[in-house]
């Protein structure tokens, strides 16, 4: 067979965009883009979720990241509320306050207002406030209420005379007087019309004390009954002048109150407060009196009660504008990067006063769902699930439709300081949360409210399809790109290399990525070289230099693993022929950059029934896809040789100098040529490379990487010196997947190197051998120097061997030659 005939023409190595294909000859001609490029199944989720006004319509955004799924959120958002405007549906979002709560101080009250009215109730009830100290200290300052004041003291001061007199006369008339002391008020004996001291008084007749005493005993109790009726006087006295005060401080708060009620009549939750708010004030009204020395005494628990009290007057004359949309005139798009518990649902502060913390309603701060209320609020899920209680909380409140500020701490079941519990805000909002579709998938799985909670799912393609309303699409993105970020323009050549590029990150010459963000930063890195360079366009020359940069940036490892090789240190041949051993290819991830790089696999095949054995899976460094590999290929050895007897044979297959995990089956039919050689004693080319997987039908399947592979082995081959008899063989179904480097391809067309494409192991083999691989003849038969015959006749003296091992020691056809059961061979069962 003629290798050539399966080798890849020089043109399917690379897709070529033509800059003719354009009809500009610079970017700066063309109109920005303003629409986007190939994502109509995701825009129509969007629009979905979007006209779904129902709970539990919150969208999903999943895709990668840099396929435009933020500003395709924004955008869109943006221009359902322009829609709404214009249909006159769009209203500006409400304020929302938290005032004080009468009745539990600890448990504030929210008011929603139209927007604009929460500045204006704050400055309102700031100069209601300072309108009454004003009015108050005026009224009670006037002569008018000192007249009165002065009227009922006097009239006090006259009855208590009254009474005291009257005792004293009662007192006179029984030979006592009264005396009046801090002690409290007594009688003195008087004889002779003088008062008696203690001294006299014991020197007085028995008889005349007992005579005394026993009218003291009388006059006693009508010096208590005398102190009821002062003191029921100074009570009466006392509610006289409250009563003056309420009736001043009514009269001097009504003009105040009526000015603010009339001023937000039109607000009827208003109105009800300041009602509240009026009694409050005729109540303390003695605060709005008081006036406080600049110097503030020296005991300190004076001066902190003296701070409380003025705290707990002015407190509910404050008013917290917990959101403020007083300049918005459409519903809130809030785009939320860091959802720590605090930013997403507000806070509660505290400020320390006198040794303590203490919080009231003026120190909750708001949150973005707070913020977003009556509009939209844009999550990235992966923070939202990595901060503490975010997710949790954030799906209770979105089913529960209210929300209030919480301390973390309390909401885990902690003891915290002072703490108050405002009243909920109501929530009416649409949620968007941005992914990828495997934590879709996860929570799907896994969490039980994720689908009632978000039941609308946006899926972003990474890659679109190559048609010239996309290309033309591309062209109008990079035009806006280098408007937005003040780049030079493009002509269509560079613009040719920035879309071959996008058809490289998709290893698909027929599709288009769609990440958009790795192509702005190819766009700004081509800037770069094009203004060093001092030309006032950039073109092709600049964007593969950018190209070039961008990879001698990163591969380091790259480099060092090919000068190890070159060395030989890392033992891989790229000339000569080998039984049992050929090149494989892996593909390593090192962040943004990946690289291929060949590895040596051997093969040795020797009498037994032990099957194929991998070494990486003896030595648990072999993933399960790799494993699952090994198994397949040996379903495809018995199903070839083993019809007619069974396949006694053992064979082992390693990569050599492999120190990591194995994973993939991409190394599976390389496996199978490493066998086959090793069966029929045929060398194998080891200037060619081979990468695909295999099925147990011998057919040669698609891989990943297919470019990275090839570029690597060459990168290798150039290292040590190309002899044009080297290449790399690729399953045919990875021809369209190619989009290889220059270089690589300017190689395969000088005929220096080579690109083979095969869809079985038939072909392989006869590529990597120079050998046929043999089809049976009439009489079921293969050619005698067929891969298949030699294969056959291997394995037939193996089994024949078998059995003269097996008669010659005497064991039972159920046994090994070593004497071994088979039923204690630890190789691994196939699996159905």
């Amino acid at each position: 067979m003629d290798p050539s005939q399966f080798e890849v023409a020089v043109e399917q190595l690379r897709w070529r965009c033509d800059p003719g294909c354009f009809s500009f000859e610079c970017t700066d001609e063309l109109a920005p883009l303003q629409q986007f490029i190939g994502q109509d199944r995701a825009i129509s989720a969007i629009e979905f979720g979007l006209g779904v006004t129902q709970p539990g319509y919150n969208i999903y955004v999943a895709g990668m990241p840099g396929t435009g799924r933020g500003s395709i959120i924004k955008a869109h958002l943006e221009g359902v509320i322009k829609e709404r405007r214009e249909r006159g549906e769009a209203s500006a979002p409400s304020d929302w306050c938290y005032i004080h709560n009468f009745d539990d101080g600890d448990q504030p009250k929210i008011l929603r207002l139209p927007a604009g009215e929460g500045r204006r109730f704050k400055s309102g009830l700031e100069r209601l406030r300072e309108d009454l100290r004003r009015e108050v200290g005026n009224a009670f300052s006037g002569d008018e209420f000192e007249t009165q004041r002065k009227g009922i003291a006097e009239e006090n001061q006259a009855g208590q005379r009254a009474l005291f007199q009257r005792l004293e006369q009662e007192a006179r008339a029984q030979g006592f007087t009264v005396q009046f002391s801090p002690a409290g008020m007594g009688l003195l004996p008087l004889k002779d019309g003088r008062p008696l001291s203690p001294e006299d008084f014991l020197q007085l007749p028995e008889a005349e004390r007992r005579d005394f005493e026993s009218r003291r005993e009388g006059l006693m109790r009508r010096v208590e009954s005398t102190m009821d009726e002062v003191r029921a006087l100074e009570h009466e006295t006392s509610q006289r002048l409250a009563d003056l005060s309420r009736q001043v401080a009514e009269f001097a708060t009504t003009g105040s109150f009526k000015r603010a009620a009339g001023a937000f009549s039109d607000l009827p939750q208003v109105t009800a407060f300041l009602d509240d708010l009026r009694a409050f004030a005729v109540e303390h009204v003695d605060a709005f009196r008081e006036k406080h020395d600049e110097q503030r005494g020296p005991e300190p628990l004076a001066d902190a009660a003296r701070v409380a009290r003025e705290r707990q007057v002015s407190l509910p004359f404050e008013v917290n504008v917990f959101v403020d949309n007083s300049g918005a005139d459409s519903p809130p798009i809030i785009i939320e990067g860091n959802p720590t518990f605090g930013n997403l649902f507000g806070k509660i502060d505290r400020r320390f006063v006198f040794g303590g913390y203490v919080t009231d309603h003026t120190l909750l701060k708001s949150g973005a769902i707070n913020r977003a209320n009556g509009g939209y609020l844009v999550l990235p899920m992966r923070q939202l699930l990595t901060n503490p209680l975010s997710w949790e909380t954030l799906k209770r409140v979105i089913k529960e439709r209210e929300v209030r500020p919480e301390d973390p701490a309390e909401v885990m079941g902690m003891v915290v300081p002072q703490s108050i519990k405002p009243e909920p805000m109501a929530l009416d909002l649409k949620v968007v949360v941005t992914g990828d579709g495997a934590l879709y998938n996860l929570l799907s799985a896994h969490d039980e409210d994720f689908w009632e909670t978000f039941k609308v799912k946006a899926d972003f393609d990474y890659q679109i399809s190559r048609t010239p309303e996309h290309l033309d699409a591309y062209a109008a993105f990079i035009c806006r790109v280098c408007n937005e970020n003040k780049l030079r323009h493009f002509e269509r050549t560079g613009v040719s290399k920035v879309v071959e590029y996008t058809a490289r990150l998709v290893a698909d010459q027929h599709k288009l990525s769609t990440r958009f963000g790795l192509v702005q930063d190819l766009l700004i890195e081509a800037d770069y070289w094009a203004r060093k360079e001092g030309a006032a366009l950039i073109a092709a020359p600049h964007v593969e230099k950018a190209l070039e940069q961008k990879v001698f940036r990163s591969n380091l490892l790259a480099e060092r693993i090919r000068e190890l090789i070159a060395e030989g240190t890392f033992m891989v041949d790229v000339s000569g022929e080998v039984v049992g051993q050929v090149n494989g290819l892996a593909v390593y991830d090192i962040g943004d950059y990946s690289f291929g790089r060949p590895s040596r696999i051997t093969a040795r095949t020797f009498l037994g029934r032990g099957g194929v054995v991998n070494i990486e899976r003896e030595a648990k460094m072999s993933g399960k896809t790799h494993d699952k590999g090994v198994l397949i290929l040996s379903g495809y050895l018995g199903w070839k040789y083993a019809q007619k007897q069974p396949l006694s044979m053992s064979a082992t297959i390693a990569f050599e100098q492999s120190y990591g995990e194995i994973d993939g089956d991409s190394a599976s039919s390389t496996e199978v040529y490493a066998i086959l050689s090793s069966l029929a004693d045929v060398p194998i080319k080891q200037g060619i490379a081979v990468t695909g997987s295999v099925n147990q039908k011998g057919e040669v399947q698609a891989i990943g990487g297919v470019n990275q592979k090839v570029e690597g082995f060459f990168d290798v081959c150039q290292a040590i010196g190309l002899t044009g008899d080297q290449g790399v063989l690729i399953p045919k179904q990875n021809v369209r997947n190619l989009m290889l480097r220059e270089d690589v391809v300017a190689a395969v067309e000088e005929g220096r190197f080579h690109v083979y494409a095969v869809d079985a192991i038939d072909q392989g083999i006869e590529i990597l051998t120079g050998v046929a691989f043999g089809q049976r003849d009439e009489r079921g038969k293969y050619p005698e120097s067929a891969i298949n015959h030699r294969v056959e006749q291997r394995l037939r003296e193996f089994a024949q061997a078998q059995r003269e091992l097996a008669r010659r020691n005497g064991a039972g056809a159920d046994e090994d030659p070593d004497g071994k059961d088979e039923s204690d061979d630890d190789s691994p069962p196939a699996k159905s």
